[in-house]
């Protein structure tokens, strides 16, 4: 008996994001933190798959735990100042050793390929090199960094030579002068520069921390570049991890990158869940919309009929025809969510009689609970009242409390417009709501 478990709906619904991923260049990095821990090779795993699935891959990984070892063994005192490392002569050792191990260390289990693992069969060619042009940090508050170096150039050329030949780059954290010097670099500055550089799709901070939280503890999913960037001037609290990769992110999504992931990488299968299901498991910052609400059309009837067809099999909704639909789409708001439409509602106006009746208002089951229907019906609201209209209505059997919880009253057929109430439909027995619309008044303001 096979007791091997199989989400075949899953799979299913990962298709468009294996299609949309293909040939896309992904900067992936992560800390020394990441190799040291004993389930590394599950990490590995996941960068392998992504790189079958047709994913371009630029691995940039840290080494400050290893680091700090062998600056511990050796005696060397560590200097910091403002989180950066002052990199002297003795320091610069251990940093070339310990990248230099760290580096070897991924080369091996990506160049892995036993049976019965899930590498088995794969044959990835992994490329390192002096990708990275450096300049030292110089003198800062007094302080001089030695050879603690910032990113000067990206070698945009190489890379990509590499990637179009599925290749696998991967780069350290280290950067190198014209006049041959070697510099310790911030492996997020380097994932950064490098993705703003070429630049890629995707760039994906795996991080130590528990992730970025709201003030409810609850964790934050999406948000867009002005959210992020009030964030971190705000006066909350965050982690120098967090505050590190948000910075990054930002800087990132100004300079060309479409989306920037920040994703635990100490939960088990998470960086394949954030890039292969629609919520993910980590927080998208995006210069883009991601989520948003919007006027309904033509293309969407498709989405929209998948969305009410559970709620017009339960008798919760009117059931439509694709046809009717296409006539009427332009009563409809939408709600979309990277691509799929999870909600929707209609205005069908009565302009003469002052009334507005608001219909087929749905929202998916995944994603009732975050203010997503009020969203929709405020938004319908507002349309009613620029069109000047006096009250709006709706028939509902199943979702009575939620519109007097709303400001509805319960009415009765007579509540209704004149038109309306002969197309009253008295099997369904559809109880009637009716709310009063007040229009702002500002020329006394």
């Amino acid at each position: 008996m096979n007791n091997d478990h199989f989400d075949t709906p899953g799979f299913r619904n990962a298709a468009p994001y294996i299609n949309a991923h293909r040939e896309r260049i992904f900067v992936i990095a992560f800390g020394g933190e990441a190799i040291a821990d004993a389930d590394f090779s599950s990490l590995i795993h996941d960068l392998a798959l992504l790189h079958s699935l047709g994913v371009k891959l630029v691995i940039v990984h840290g080494a400050r735990p290893q680091i700090e070892a062998r600056l511990k063994s050796a005696g060397v005192e560590m200097q910091y100042h403002q989180g950066l490392r002052v990199t002297d002569a003795a320091a610069l050792t251990a940093v070339k050793e310990a990248a230099g191990c760290v580096r070897v260390e991924i080369e091996a289990r990506l160049s892995a390929g036993l049976a019965n693992t899930p590498m088995s069969g794969m044959r990835l060619r992994v490329v390192s090199g002096n990708f990275v042009t450096a300049r030292p940090l110089g003198v800062r508050d007094g302080i001089d960094f030695a050879y603690t170096g910032e990113v000067r150039k990206i070698d945009v050329d190489g890379i990509r030579q590499q990637l179009d030949r599925h290749n696998l780059v991967l780069l350290s954290p280290l950067g190198f002068s014209p006049t041959g010097e070697v510099f310790n670099l911030s492996a997020a500055d380097v994932a950064t520069m490098t993705a703003a550089s070429l630049p890629a799709d995707k760039l994906i901070f795996l991080t130590e921390d528990s992730g970025l939280r709201n003030g409810q503890r609850k964790a934050v999913r999406q948000l867009n570049l002005a959210q992020a960037q009030a964030l971190l001037v705000s006066k909350r609290r965050l982690s120098e991890e967090t505050r590190r990769d948000m910075e990054g992110a930002v800087s990132a999504c100004l300079n060309g990158v479409r989306r920037v992931h920040l994703v635990n990488r100490r939960i088990d299968g998470a960086l394949l869940k954030e890039l292969y299901t629609r919520d993910g498991a980590g927080t998208l910052i995006t210069a883009e919309a991601y989520e948003g609400q919007r006027e309904a059309v033509i293309d969407d009837v498709g989405g929209i009929l998948e969305l009410i067809a559970p709620l017009e099999q339960s008798s919760a909704l009117v059931r439509r025809s694709r046809e009717q639909l296409e006539l009427e789409i332009q009563r409809f708001d939408v709600l979309e969510r990277d691509g799929m439409i999870i909600g929707c509602a209609a205005l069908y106006p009565s302009a003469d009689e002052g009334f507005g009746e608001i219909a087929c208002l749905a929202v998916h089951p995944r994603y009732r609970a975050e203010g997503r229907g009020e969203m929709l019906l405020a938004q319908l609201e507002r349309k009613a009242t620029g069109m000047d209209l006096k009250q709006l209505f709706v028939l509902t059997t199943q979702t009575a409390h939620w519109f007097l919880e709303r400001g509805f009253h319960e009415g009765t057929i007579k509540t209704l417009p004149l038109k309306r109430r002969d197309l009253y439909n008295y099997q369904r027995n559809s109880k009637i709501f009716y709310k009063a619309l007040i229009k702002d008044d500002l020329s006394k303001s």
